[in-house]
């Protein structure tokens, strides 16, 4: 019984850790004023009637701070990924000249950049809230094992350390959005 009770706590605390790690992800598509190409990682286009990821087909490259450009491997998806762009009001302004598409990245607004820390704070609150659930189907889990035969002190122990591991998740969630914050803001 011991070992099921371990085991509810390390699948929760998989469970926290990658609900962390997909905010991280999440949170690298918010720019910050300065070209970053993984911003185009959450842009599909249709290439031959698949939705495909527009990194799986071009080339992205930051010659400096402020640009991208955008080098289609084939040249026919030109109109497509600039279409897609524009589609995905990333506050993109595509230039195409045949070859390739240049994105000049434009500094934020005061406005944009609440906004975005807003948009990044509601992308904290779910990652928090599945923590929380995490630990709250564990100690379900838990509290299920105790009538199975699970004693009630190892029960308390794994349900402390649940909870002692969803405030370490929180605090990294914290951790994450207070320096996204600050890239957001810093002019």
């Amino acid at each position: 019984m011991i070992q099921k009770g371990k085991e509810t706590v390390e699948a929760a605390v998989t469970k926290m850790r990658n609900a962390v790690s997909h905010l991280d992800e999440e949170l690298k598509n918010y720019r910050a004023g300065k070209a970053n190409p993984s911003i185009f990682n959450s842009v599909s286009i249709d290439y031959y009637g698949t939705p495909t990821p527009l990194p799986q087909v071009s080339s992205i490259t930051t010659p400096d701070a402020k640009t991208m450009i955008i080098q289609p491997w084939d040249k026919n998806l030109i109109r497509t990924i600039e279409k897609a762009i524009i589609d995905a009001s990333l506050g993109f302004a595509p230039q195409n000249n045949g070859e390739v598409i240049r994105i000049n990245v434009p500094a934020l607004t005061e406005e944009r950049r609440k906004d975005l820390v807003k948009k990044a704070r509601t992308a904290g609150e779910t990652a928090k809230v599945s923590i929380r659930n995490a630990r709250r189907d564990a100690i379900d889990t838990l509290k299920k094992l105790q009538k199975e035969g699970l004693p009630e002190d190892s029960e308390k122990d794994f349900e402390a350390d649940a909870q002692k591991q969803t405030d370490s998740f929180s605090k990294k969630v914290d951790e994450l959005l207070a320096a996204k914050e600050k890239e957001i803001m810093t002019v």
